[in-house]
């Protein structure tokens, strides 16, 4: 898979360095020449450009890119022109950081696709998510052991727990689905979040963009959502 990266301070260049080691190619970006030698020989591509420049951006292979990015911590402006910019120009997952409430509201307002709090997000953690098709977030109980929310495959839509047959077929457990309700931000701009469904039951069924949290080994997560 193909990442561009926004931003090499520490959580940037750590999630740049991470996916690089994971085998992605990575575009790492930052207008600091000095961070851009810094990691050049560490991540797959870095490269010197103001992220708040609509023409610099656009040079960017972004329509060949499978998820942009923004990680500037430290410049509320630049964050936000660069997310803003990243959505004019159609990327396929955009994800950006939000250091503040504030923020995190504005960058809701321009419709990220995820936010990310590095306070509670490691970057291997996020690393780990990114890898795995359709992974939300993911908690390790153990080396073999996960619990993993992800996005219900589409071909599980409409089925029971129990006809999906997951404990027997994958060794993997349903703790609970998540389940979009819509909201409003301080802007009145409509967004949806999840809500927790509570203990679910064989009958319970699965609708279009539920949210799994299930329990296995990362393994076997991995062939249920690759299969």
């Amino acid at each position: 898979m193909r990442y561009i990266v926004i931003g090499l301070g520490y959580f940037g260049s750590s999630l740049s360095m991470k996916l690089t080691d994971m085998g992605h190619e990575v575009i790492a970006v930052d207008k600091d020449m000095a961070k851009v030698e810094m990691y050049k020989d560490r991540v797959t591509h870095t490269i010197c450009l103001d992220a708040s420049d609509l023409q610099a951006l656009s040079t960017l292979p972004v329509a060949d890119t499978d998820v942009v990015l923004v990680g500037i911590g430290e410049d509320f402006g630049a964050s936000v022109m660069a997310t803003a910019i990243f959505k004019q120009l159609g990327t396929k997952r955009l994800m950006s950081r939000a250091i503040s409430p504030l923020h995190q509201t504005v960058l809701e307002a321009i419709g990220v696709d995820q936010i990310i709090r590095p306070e509670q997000e490691s970057a291997e953690r996020l690393a780990k998510k990114l890898e795995m098709r359709g992974v939300i977030d993911s908690f390790d109980l153990s080396e073999d052991y996960n619990i993993i929310e992800a996005t219900v495959p589409a071909k599980y839509v409409g089925m029971t727990i129990a006809e999906t047959d997951f404990r027997a077929r994958y060794m993997v457990n349903v703790l609970t689905i998540l389940r979009n309700h819509e909201t409003r931000n301080i802007f009145g701009k409509s967004h949806f979040k999840p809500k927790v469904l509570g203990v679910v039951t064989g009958d319970t069924v699965f609708e279009q963009d539920d949210i799994l949290v299930v329990f296995g080994k990362i393994q076997d997560i991995n062939r249920l959502l690759q299969e």
